[in-house]
């Protein structure tokens, strides 16, 4: 099934944002996932065990070494319009 997600990480206890995000962001960015990353969240596009096989790694492994936040909504009724 096709679904969408908007996600949102949010590191804590750090100086340094952007790391974590960027890890996160890399981890996720895969064949047959679309990712839009806008300044607050990250739109993804693809299906839903994709999806969810991409968040799961993407958390773990940020996770693994930080402690962070995500927040995640998600739908099969909302298409990222492409």
């Amino acid at each position: 099934m096709k679904i969408q997600a908007e996600v949102s990480l949010y590191p804590l206890r750090t100086p340094r944002l952007s790391e974590a995000i960027d890890k996160f962001l890399d981890r996720i960015r895969r064949p047959g996932l679309l990712v839009e990353v806008t300044p607050m969240s990250t739109r993804i596009e693809g299906e839903s065990n994709e999806m969810f096989k991409a968040l799961r790694d993407a958390f773990e492994t940020v996770a693994a070494g930080e402690d962070v936040v995500l927040t995640a909504t998600m739908s099969n009724a909302c298409p990222l319009g492409r």
